[in-house]
């Protein structure tokens, strides 16, 4: 399975979701999910300590390759607005896959 590359956009202060399917390389179809969980981090960079989490949530049924990403309200007003990086990656025993990266762009809300 590629790394998909999507850049996401979070206003500050609201409910974010996402969803991504997933494809297998070699068949173009859905990426059966069965058996695997999923977390997400994003960080000012790769390499710094400070993070926030995800909440990822493998759709059923999880023969649809489906991932939704979310963040609540109360987590996204914490975030200062600002470019950030992050990745969702899943696993299955002892496998772990990075399945999706890409750019955060935090943007700060007008009305509270």
């Amino acid at each position: 399975m590629a790394v998909y590359v999507s850049n996401i956009v979070i206003n500050s202060g609201t409910t974010f979701s996402e969803t991504f399917t997933l494809e297998s390389a070699s068949t173009n179809a859905a990426f059966d999910l069965t058996g695997y969980s999923g977390a997400a981090q994003m960080r000012k960079h790769s390499g710094a300590s400070t993070k926030t989490d995800f909440t990822v949530e493998i759709t059923s049924p999880v023969t649809d390759g489906q991932i939704i990403l979310s963040m609540d309200a109360s987590t996204t007003a914490t975030l200062k607005a600002g470019r950030y990086v992050y990745d969702i990656v899943i696993t299955s025993g002892s496998t772990k896959k990075t399945v999706v990266e890409g750019n955060v762009l935090v943007r700060e809300g007008v009305t509270r």
